[in-house]
């Protein structure tokens, strides 16, 4: 069974995917997904059913037995491994639950970090900065930084160099209640800002109510919150 598919042209397609481990555990079967621009998927499952797999496939991040997965049109699993880093760099942001701020940087270097390495003017820093709540403190340091505050700069190096893909892997994890809603509703309008899909990971229920869709991730394919999960072919 498919999800629906969005009315809007597709940014990220997943055509066949599927993938197994050594000890012939399938995780993905022939999987098919397709996501829109400017739309807001989440994505959640038992443990261990391969949701953080699907992120990695769709990034290149890992390789899968079978299928294709195209960003903007562009197929990413038959890339060269330049080609790929370059795809990631150009469309793709990536929040993740540990935040993964570099704490070495300032608040607008780690921001600048997508801007620098696609030769682009860092100057739009600033006005991420501004735009997650945090204008004015571009020359702290993480260290000086609550774990929302966190989260929010790494929403905005996600989001500065307008990818046309976000992935987020539990991005509110490690945040208390209130927090991760604040975190939620800011990702959300972001996203809405920019026009780039989505595809979030999540157990949390009140994270997932963020989302346009919830899709349930079940004997290696992906269905549709609203509809009984059947086998994936």
């Amino acid at each position: 069974m498919r999800p629906a598919k969005p009315s809007a042209s597709p940014s990220l397609e997943c055509r066949g995917l599927s993938k197994h481990y050594g000890s012939g555990r399938v995780v993905l079967a022939g999987l098919d997904f397709v996501l829109g621009e400017g739309e807001f998927v989440a994505v959640m499952g038992d443990s261990g059913v391969g949701k953080s797999t699907l992120l990695h496939l769709i990034a290149g991040l890992d390789v899968a037995d079978s299928g294709e997965v195209l960003i903007d049109g562009e197929p990413v699993l038959s890339l060269s491994d330049d080609d790929a880093t370059r795809l990631r760099r150009q469309k793709l942001g990536f929040v993740f639950q540990a935040f993964h701020v570099l704490p070495h940087l300032t608040l607008y270097q780690n921001v600048a970090v997508p801007l620098l390495l696609n030769n682009l003017s860092p100057t739009p820093a600033h006005d991420m900065l501004a735009a997650v709540g945090l204008g004015g403190r571009g020359n702290d340091m993480p260290r000086e930084l609550s774990g929302g505050e966190l989260q929010r700069v790494a929403i905005a190096r996600a989001l500065v160099h307008r990818p046309r893909l976000i992935l987020a892997d539990e991005p509110t994890g490690n945040l208390d209640p209130q927090t991760a809603h604040e975190v939620l509703e800011l990702l959300r309008a972001e996203i809405k800002a920019t026009r780039a899909a989505a595809v979030m990971v999540t157990h949390s229920e009140a994270a997932a109510a963020f989302a346009d869709r919830v899709l349930i991730l079940s004997q290696g394919a992906l269905h549709d919150r609203a509809r009984k999960a059947t086998a994936a072919r």
